[in-house]
């Protein structure tokens, strides 16, 4: 595959945070082919999902089966136990020990966990040359996303427990995933808890608003999502939650775009530019640059939703190795700035 990269790095003069919109041209015949078949065979079943998201779907199932997908070879991996939830240590062969990764898998809070992603943990952890904590959190309909938050933070208190430092720690998601990366971040500073050095979100949910997205030409573009399936994901989310409010244990629910994002580290976004959430990408690069946060958003030409968990493709391939890159050269910032 011959990728191009329009637009590299150009910062936008900011009188808050730097930007860089990233293009990067080149589309491989397997993309193509995973985009076909992801359209014949994953949309239809959202589809189907999206006329009824309350039924008991058995969405279990999804984590099971990936269980079949085995992570890179010579991979490590153990279980730990959180307070409420259980996640996983992934260590790639020879990675090192100067940073680490929190990881917040996809699956619209609904599905997957760490069967699904264990492949894909373990090519971020080789990627970024360091091991990653993914964190199993709990999910819908039985569980309100603000506890998968509290999951989320539950990881990074037991990182400072075992000893990374604040500066040692990235955290990142794909997906749903991203919408957490975001919450937790946002959650530890509320809590007076130390920053992490950055933030990598894959395909990030940012926005549970559908608007946006419906009024997005990638709305009836995008190979995974049908448009249908945004406002059902909203509406099921509001089922929860108006449950767990009789309940009185929550309040409303802040989306990422919404939120005060100030204080945030510096952020690396990911997404396809024909998927249904490149609207959300947009703008939460948008609003952490006015919020003074250094954001680089790359848009992946016609690659479909977490396009980065299907290794065989050269994009994706390309797209872990800027994922290293972004996290070496920010503990390479800090290291420096810390040595100052």
């Amino acid at each position: 595959m011959n990728t191009v990269l329009s637009a590299l790095k150009q910062p936008k003069s900011s009188p808050k945070g730097t930007s860089a919109r990233v293009e990067v041209r080149g589309r491989s015949v397997s993309s193509r082919a995973l985009a076909v078949y992801l359209q014949l065979t994953v949309r239809p079943f959202l589809t189907v999902w999206s006329k009824a998201p309350g039924l008991p779907w058995p969405m279990g199932l999804v984590d099971y089966a990936g269980m079949l997908v085995p992570p890179l070879k010579g991979t490590e991996y153990r279980s730990v136990m959180l307070a409420e939830c259980e996640a996983e240590w992934i260590r790639a062969e020879g990675v090192g020990n100067d940073r680490v990764v929190l990881y917040l898998h996809g699956g619209a809070f609904v599905c997957c966990g760490l069967n699904t992603h264990r492949r894909l943990t373990s090519r971020v952890s080789h990627s970024v040359d360091a091991p990653v904590l993914s964190v199993d959190y709990r999910m819908m309909p039985r569980n309100p996303i603000s506890h998968a938050v509290e999951d989320g933070v539950d990881g990074y208190r037991y990182l400072l427990d075992s000893g990374y430092r604040p500066d040692q720690i990235f955290i990142a998601g794909d997906s749903a995933g991203g919408y957490l990366a975001f919450m937790v971040a946002l959650m530890l500073r509320d809590l007076d808890l130390p920053t992490p050095a950055g933030i990598v979100t894959m395909s990030p949910l940012t926005n549970m608003d559908p608007t946006g997205k419906l009024e997005h030409d990638n709305a009836s573009r995008c190979a995974v999502f049908p448009a249908g399936a945004v406002p059902a994901l909203t509406m099921l989310a509001d089922r929860v939650d108006a449950r767990i409010v009789v309940e009185g244990t929550r309040g409303p629910r802040v989306s990422p775009v919404d939120a005060d994002l100030t204080g945030l580290p510096p952020v690396l976004i990911q997404a396809g530019s024909t998927e249904i959430v490149l609207a959300d990408a947009e703008l939460m690069a948008d609003r952490l640059v006015a919020a003074g946060v250094d954001c680089e958003l790359q848009v992946w030409q016609d690659q479909v939703h977490v396009f980065q968990a299907a290794d065989f493709l050269p994009e994706a391939q390309h797209a872990l190795r800027t994922i290293g890159q972004f996290v070496r050269s920010r503990s390479a910032i800090r290291f420096a700035q810390d040595s100052a």
